[in-house]
């Protein structure tokens, strides 16, 4: 009998699953037909209609609570709906990223919708022979960065964590392929496949802002949470440097990409990187993105969910 509930659910899951992704493809197709700036409005209006109405608004509500206790019931809510609005665009950039990203350094600033700071770094990184890494967090249109990476000769290899539908997976890693240049799924071997790259003095970038239960204990907006120690390994064990990189989401469907400065990563008593502290760099350097734009950033994920564990070794 439990067998067959346990298949029961899984076939129930499977088909709920295939259903929201075929839903998620219509509207994505629809987007399709339109200019890319109709389309994101659209997508944006969409899901500030119906997030509200899911399960993940009353997290998104709560987490923002939580981080930011001075301010108002109203200005919580209000930044819940709106940032229900950015991730409906963040759906529907898939659709429309080669038209989105019009940045050329041989153009004067300020010509396109893409505006890029950092530019010496990225030239310096070209002509450098060291291996980097890039980090950034799920806030603006961070799929771009990538992308102006290759604009100035880098090819970033990506670590990413594939949707739970496996169906939305299979898409996002399809469109994710032909935009990013290479990925690296975030699973058994993932470690390996970008030790590999760093050690050929190659480029990675890594999202820094998710939950990891098996992570390094630390804060985020003053609150305990666990955060992946596969960056500052790979830095301590390649001895290579670290940039943040941002998306920001400017007025009038324009964005603005930022690579910044290297960061000075805190080592222990015998020179080597220090891993926890590094990790609270990692938090300390997206907490303040946040706070800057905190529309844009992925209110109604679990960031803060933290189980009792063990301290793993370095």
């Amino acid at each position: 009998m439990n067998q067959r509930l346990a298949r029961a659910w899984k076939l129930q899951k499977k088909a709920r699953n295939y259903l929201v992704a075929q839903i998620l493809f219509a509207i994505l197709a629809l987007l399709r037909r339109f200019p890319a700036e109709r389309g994101l409005a659209f997508a944006d209006r969409l899901a500030r209609w119906i997030g509200p109405w899911t399960p993940r608004h009353r997290l998104a509500v709560e987490n923002l609570r939580a981080a930011y206790p001075e301010k108002s019931e109203e200005w919580v809510r209000e930044t819940a709906v709106a940032n229900w609005g950015q991730m409906g665009r963040v759906a529907a950039e898939y659709v429309f990223l080669d038209a989105l990203f019009d940045f050329d350094p041989s153009q004067p600033p300020g010509t396109g919708r893409v505006e890029v700071d950092g530019i010496e770094i990225f030239e310096q990184l070209r002509d450098s022979t060291r291996p980097t890494i890039f980090f950034t967090a799920h806030a603006g249109c961070f799929e771009l960065l990538p992308i102006c990476a290759a604009t100035f000769g880098l090819e970033v290899t990506a670590l990413f964590r594939q949707p739970n539908n496996r169906y939305i997976a299979r898409e996002v890693q399809r469109t994710r392929r032909t935009h990013s240049g290479k990925l690296v799924p975030s699973k058994a071997g993932a470690a390996w496949a970008l030790a590999g790259v760093l050690q050929r003095g190659g480029h990675v970038g890594m999202l820094v802002d998710q939950k990891f239960a098996k992570g390094r204990l630390g804060t985020f907006f003053g609150r305990p949470c666990r955060t992946n120690p596969l960056l500052a390994k790979l830095a301590r064990q390649f001895d290579c440097d670290v940039h943040p990189a941002r998306s920001i989401r400017l007025p009038n469907g324009r964005y603005r990409l930022e690579l910044q400065p290297k960061l000075d990563l805190p080592r222990s008593e015998n020179g080597d990187i220090d891993i926890d502290a590094t990790c609270q760099l990692l938090n300390d350097v997206v907490e303040g993105w946040v706070r800057e734009h905190p529309e844009q950033w992925m209110w109604f994920h679990r960031r803060w969910q933290v189980e009792p564990k063990a301290r793993p070794a370095d």
